[in-house]
């Protein structure tokens, strides 16, 4: 072979093949498999999460998938080690606990998957790459500033709790407090964990309406639970005397505000911050950084209320 020929294969070898180094090119790290890891997608807040985060990955050029907890932790380690079987290149997740998800996340840290936490925090700093939560106290705060517009300064009302292993279940139970105590003539009677969930909401809202008739109020943790309340007190001919606020900004709760069975919903970004969970992984991914100046990150939440619910365009986003 004569060396012309030579230097031709060569440059054509040079070229067909990337220069390798310790560090994977662009194109490299732009493939792979995000793990995407929700609660429940029975609940259109979570669908939103999981479809949000889904969408972004593919456009980034990664395969995803996405898995669902249903709030159990059993689940979730199962799902963790999924993902690790299936080499993800960086898992997406809503913890179910905030203690008991800290060994699933501590798996896949092991296993040098970094992780990327949305909705909900865990107990523990330095594990996650990220944790992208709303600004649950923030919210809470609009939320009860609201509601006491709507049901006034002095009455009897119940309260209903979300999951108590989510630390965003006490963050906005305390920051309804944190509000109405200073209206001492409004009074809590009555309170019940109903798990995030309308079923549950709807049949703890009999219970409490059984044992406290005189309520002017229902202040909920979250939509889900919100509209079970609202069909309950439907049932029971009392809706149009007792007012009810949600939180989360769910397509149905902004269908009830419309139709002046809800007063208010306080919305979550939860479009925004699944996006961007999936934006600090791929620049992870790409440069072991996140970009982000702090792994705990707060998103701020928004009012939405018959004034400004036209300016509601797509699931749990408004209007700019």
């Amino acid at each position: 072979m004569s060396n012309k020929a030579r230097l031709l294969i060569a440059a054509a070898f040079t070229f067909a093949v990337p220069f390798v180094t310790g560090t994977a090119t662009k194109a490299e790290a732009a493939g792979g498999l995000i793990s995407i890891i929700v609660n429940d997608p029975a609940n259109p807040y979570w669908l939103t999460e999981g479809k949000v985060a889904a969408a972004e990955a593919e456009r980034l050029g990664y395969k995803e998938t996405v898995g669902a907890s249903k709030g159990d932790t059993n689940t979730e380690s199962n799902l963790i080690d999924t993902a690790i079987t299936n080499k993800s290149v960086a898992i997406i997740l809503d913890p179910a606990n905030a203690s008991g998800s800290i060994g699933a996340v501590k798996k896949a840290v092991a296993a040098h998957i970094p992780v990327f936490l949305v909705n909900a925090e865990i107990n523990e700093q330095g594990l996650a790459k990220a944790q992208l939560v709303s600004n649950n106290a923030q919210g809470a705060a609009l939320g009860a500033e609201q509601w006491v517009k709507d049901v006034g300064q002095k009455g009897n009302y119940v309260e209903l709790l979300g999951n108590p292993a989510d630390n965003n279940a006490a963050t906005r139970s305390n920051g309804y407090e944190t509000v109405l105590s200073q209206y001492p003539g409004l009074v809590k009677v009555g309170q019940q964990v109903a798990n995030w969930d309308r079923t549950q909401g709807h049949n703890k809202m009999q219970t409490l309406l059984q044992a406290h008739p005189d309520i002017i109020g229902v202040i909920s943790g979250n939509d889900e639970m919100a509209l079970g309340a609202i069909a309950a007190l439907k049932e029971a001919g009392k809706l149009s005397s007792i007012k009810v606020g949600g939180f989360d900004g769910s397509p149905d709760a902004v269908a009830a505000i419309k139709d002046g069975e809800m007063q208010y919903t306080v919305l979550q970004p939860v479009a925004v911050f699944a996006k961007k969970a999936v934006d600090e992984a791929d620049e992870y991914i790409k440069t072991g950084k996140t970009g982000a100046a702090s792994e705990k990150q707060l998103f701020n939440c928004v009012l939405i209320t018959k004034a400004n619910v036209g300016d509601y365009t797509a699931p749990f986003t408004l209007k700019q």
